[in-house]
């Protein structure tokens, strides 16, 4: 019965040169981060602002998103150990039983904490390039989905964040974690969020709203966190700790998300029509 499913056992590692290890998901990673600061280019120009703020927002936003989805996995979902080993949060290593300590790269980065991080700093950023916070999460929102994509299609890579058990004929086998056929989670929140990422654009090229406003920002994460919700359902627990839980520790982060959207959604719409109403 195997054979109708996807047969899935990639190695994350591209390639190691003298010990430098190439991964799918650095790379992927990087690369949307590329992609969404390339496309960020043209609604910069579009919303005329500078091209030094531009060419600034990249380091600020790489900066946001890693520290605060590491501090988001180390508090978030693995307090215990961490609090044990700060040592551990931001340096690529690890305490082994023989007591040393070895070089072991990163494991564990939280979406919901690269957000934080993201918004603490484009906060920063907005103040240092006198731009308006509203103006630069709208615009920032515009490709926040397609950066999703990138992620989760690097934890396909990784075999991780893996689907509960399902014998759908477009099941996945992760040889690398079990022989079972399971739902391809990562997949399928990869595409929800390039629907997202196509609507998204396409109402910002319509110039049905402003940016500044807060619909992007608005619409943008209330479908993501809406998603992230519906589709942790068919996810594997993460950690020990979810099991039992009615809604694991992705869901219960994903509800202020949703209720933020949904508040900058409401604000939008209600200026808008007083804006036409005048």
């Amino acid at each position: 019965m195997s054979l109708l499913y996807i047969n899935w056992d990639v190695n994350p590692e591209i390639v190691n040169i003298l010990g430098v290890s190439v991964k799918y998901y650095g790379l992927l990673f990087l690369s949307g981060l590329v992609l969404c600061f390339n496309i960020l280019k043209s609604v910069y120009k579009k919303e005329n602002l500078s091209v030094q703020a531009h060419d600034a927002l990249f380091s600020y936003a790489l900066i946001g998103i890693l520290v605060g989805a590491r501090l988001g996995h180390c508090i978030f979902y693995d307090f215990d150990y961490y609090s044990q080993h700060p040592l551990e949060i931001f340096l690529p290593i690890q305490r082994g039983p023989d007591g040393a300590y070895h070089f072991t790269g990163f494991a564990g980065l939280a979406s919901h904490g690269g957000g934080i991080g993201l918004m603490i700093m484009l906060l920063i950023y907005s103040r240092k390039f006198k731009i308006p916070l509203m103006k630069v999460l709208d615009a920032i929102a515009i490709v926040l989905p397609l950066g999703g994509v990138f992620i989760r299609l690097a934890n396909l890579m990784n075999s991780e964040i893996i689907g509960t058990p399902t014998n759908v004929p477009w099941a996945f086998i992760f040889r690398q974690v079990d022989n079972l056929p399971r739902h391809p989670a990562q997949l399928y929140e990869a595409i929800s969020y390039l629907i997202i990422f196509l609507l998204v654009y396409l109402i910002y090229k319509k110039d049905i709203f402003k940016i500044g406003k807060g619909f992007y920002f608005g619409i943008s994460i209330l479908l993501i966190f809406i998603m992230r919700i519906l589709i942790e359902f068919i996810k594997v627990d993460q950690v020990e700790f979810e099991h039992g839980m009615s809604l694991n520790m992705g869901q219960l982060l994903s509800i202020p998300f949703v209720l933020l959207g949904l508040f900058f959604i409401i604000k939008s719409i209600l200026e808008k029509r007083k804006m036409e109403t005048v």
